[in-house]
């Protein structure tokens, strides 16, 4: 029996662990779309839209921990599937989205 890597991640974390990992130097990848970018994201996210993420994962950081995001938790799924996909380990998606995170008091930030 192998024991479980320690960078394995869960497959979807919830906002208390989003912000922790956050904080220890994470990552956040926001796959939404930029009109919906600028109406509200947490602070310091990357923006890369779902439909092109395939095609950009290589301007992602392999060696840092990525908590993908999207509005309410369905598209941030496709995006760290995509990222798994193409070889990265260090990711998990945000359970509940953009919308959790700000139900949560967490911070947000609007504009480009």
């Amino acid at each position: 029996m192998n024991p479980r890597p320690v960078s394995a991640l869960p497959l979807e974390v919830d906002v208390r662990q989003a912000a922790a990992l956050r904080e220890q130097g994470a990552l956040v990848l926001d796959v939404r779309e930029p009109e919906e970018w600028v109406e509200v994201h947490i602070p310091g996210a990357t923006l890369i839209p779902l439909g092109q993420l395939a095609a950009r994962v290589e301007e992602l950081p392999r060696d840092r921990t990525v908590v993908v995001v999207c509005r309410s938790g369905n598209r941030s799924q496709e995006g760290r599937d995509i990222l798994r996909r193409a070889g990265f380990t260090r990711v998990t998606s945000l359970q509940g989205g953009v919308r959790a995170w700000a139900a949560a008091g967490l911070p947000t930030v609007s504009g480009p």
